[in-house]
Formats: C-alpha cells, sequence, structure tokens
C-alpha cells in the first residue's frame, strides 16, 4: 500500500459503528487499514519505526498487508481495545509487556507524519474530563447549567440548598462498578441534601441543578457539520431506557452552531457528541461534549449524514 495515502482506523473487531465508515471509504475506493493495537499487536501484527535526524520512517504489517506509516493520510481514533499485554502472559511480565506496548505503539500511532487525526488520541483524552468541558463551553457562550465539584459534603449539602429548583448528582466518569458481582452503572439522578454523607469526602462529586428541560438534544459535530436530534424520553437520563425514547431531526440554533464549532476548535477536536437540555422557553443548556461518542443508534438519515461527514473527513486528509 506504499504511495496509496491509507485511512488507519484504531478500532476494536466488534465495532460495528466503524463498519458503516469504512463502506462507504471502500465505495470511495478509499485504501483503509483496521487495526487494534492492543490486541492486533500481540497477534501476529507488527509495528517499525526509526528516526534519524531529518528522517522518520515506519511500516506496519498484518497478516494481510503492510502499510507504509509516512503514507498515512487520516487516522480515526474508533474505539480500540485497552493495552492489556499477551494473553499468555501473566503478572508484572503481563502489565509490563502492556505499558511498554502503550507508551511504544500507542505514541508512534499518535505522531504519523502529515496524518490527519480524527481526533488525535491525546485531544481525545483530555476533553473527557467533564470539567474541562464545561470550563470550555463557559467560555464559548453555552449556556451551562449551575454546578458545583467538590469533596467536601457540607459544601454539597450548602449547593443543595441554595439551588433553586432540584438537585442532579453525575459521575464524573462511566468507572466499571458492580453490585452483587453484576456490572452496574452510575446513572444521574436527582439528590436532596439529606443524602449527602461525609463519603463524599472519598473523591469529588459533580453536583449540579437539574435544567426544567423539555426535551434533549444530541448534536453530532464533524468539523463545521453538525446533525441535530431531538430526544423525547420518560427518563432523566435518556440512555437509561433508550428503547423508550423517541428521535426527530432538529436544527440547531445558530447561536449554539457557532460556539459548538468554537468547542471543538478550543479543544483541538474535529468530531465530537454534545448533550443539551432544552427548556420550553428554547434554552439550550450545554450538559456534556463526549469526544468520541456513539452515533449509529440515531435515525437512518442523521446516522447516514454523520457516516458520510466522517468518511469526508478521513478521506480528505489534513488541510493543506
Amino acid at each position: 500500500m506504499a504511495g496509496s495515502r491509507s485511512v488507519l482506523v484504531l478500532t476494536n473487531p466488534h465495532d460495528v459503528t466503524a463498519d458503516v465508515v469504512l463502506r462507504l471509504l471502500a465505495e470511495r475506493r478509499v485504501p483503509a487499514v483496521r487495526l487494534d493495537p492492543g490486541v492486533d499487536l500481540h497477534a501476529g501484527a507488527s509495528l517499525t519505526v526509526t528516526f534519524r535526524t531529518g528522517d522518520q520512517r515506519g511500516a506496519l504489517r498484518t497478516a494481510s498487508r503492510e502499510l507504509d506509516l509516512d503514507h498515512v493520510r487520516s487516522v480515526w481514533t474508533r474505539r480500540p481495545s485497552p493495552y492489556e499485554g499477551p494473553s499468555e502472559q501473566h503478572g508484572q511480565n503481563r502489565r509490563f509487556a502492556a505499558e511498554q506496548s502503550f507508551w511504544g505503539a500507542g505514541g508512534v500511532l499518535a505522531s504519523l507524519p502529515g496524518a490527519h487525526y480524527v481526533n488525535h488520541p491525546w485531544d481525545n483524552r483530555a476533553a473527557e474530563f467533564k470539567p474541562v468541558q464545561l470550563s470550555t463551553a463557559r467560555r464559548c457562550g453555552l449556556l451551562v447549567p449551575n454546578t458545583v465539584m467538590t469533596d467536601d459534603a457540607e459544601e454539597a449539602r450548602r449547593f443543595v440548598a441554595s439551588s433553586h429548583g432540584a438537585v442532579v448528582y453525575k459521575p464524573l466518569w462511566n468507572s466499571p462498578y458492580r453490585v452483587n458481582g453484576q456490572p452496574h452503572s452510575v446513572w444521574v439522578r436527582e439528590v436532596n441534601g439529606s443524602e449527602i454523607t461525609d463519603a463524599v469526602s472519598v473523591c469529588p462529586h459533580l453536583f449540579q441543578v437539574k435544567v426544567d428541560k423539555a426535551f434533549d438534544v444530541r448534536v453530532t459535530a464533524v468539523g463545521g457539520r453538525l446533525i441535530g436530534v431531538r430526544i423525547d424520553s420518560p427518563d432523566l437520563d435518556w440512555r437509561r431506557r433508550q428503547d423508550l425514547m423517541t428521535c426527530t431531526p432538529i436544527e440547531v440554533p445558530e447561536p449554539v452552531a457557532r460556539a459548538v464549532v468554537t468547542y471543538l476548535a478550543e479543544l483541538r477536536l474535529t468530531y465530537g457528541a454534545f448533550d443539551f437540555a432544552v427548556t420550553a422557553g428554547c434554552d439550550w443548556y450545554f450538559l456534556e461534549c463526549n469526544p468520541n461518542g456513539q452515533w449509529a443508534w440515531q435515525p437512518a438519515e442523521a446516522t447516514s449524514a454523520i457516516a458520510r461527514a466522517l468518511a469526508d473527513q478521513l478521506e480528505k486528509g489534513p488541510d493543506t
């Protein structure tokens, strides 16, 4: 594939969302290579890179092809598996191999010369911090619900007591959690002052004034292209029971659209999945932006538009 200006897609083999875009790239005759580096590099694939003064060269070899890393036009950091090391290793040997793979292979794949990243993995990570999201949204002119993050139970109770209206608790990260051995999700939910105990001191907690919303909106942004979907759900957190929600297309107001594009530029993102709570008075309150959020669950029209926008970004490569 030397000289072919290929697209490199970093994702796991079960990612059917990536398949949608890969099919579009195939129809456009844009060569693409799919790699799950945390797994494939322990299962027959290999990565070699050399650095010299004034020169950098690299090659990725899989069972079916060889990719010249100097000729990658775009990298789509989709949903690669964690770097966990080879399964035949155990204990500290496996941890050592996993960490060397992350810092070695991960570093190479994040520094391909001239490649266009959607998104760059380091920018993805930086943009996943909820305090960063709220701070950036505020600077970009988006409405942000009154929010406090604290590890002081008295401060949390004071925030609840002084807020006009209900307050919700949100986890700062989707940490794996089990109850009686079964996976358990920590959803957004209302909280009152009497529920807040000194256990808050264990780690930071995020409390936010509940928006009196009429509906939710997901805005999927790919570069300057915004695809809005209205979400009507009986739940405070629509993700909890997606089978009960309905989705319809919605136009994004111009002031919100401008702020979203500015947000992407601030955090050096090409892609972002923005969630808004919209009031009856048409005030759009920013809730969060997942820099690598899922999108293929949306209505066919929206899913198709997002897939085309992503394929366009990957096909065009870096701006010249």
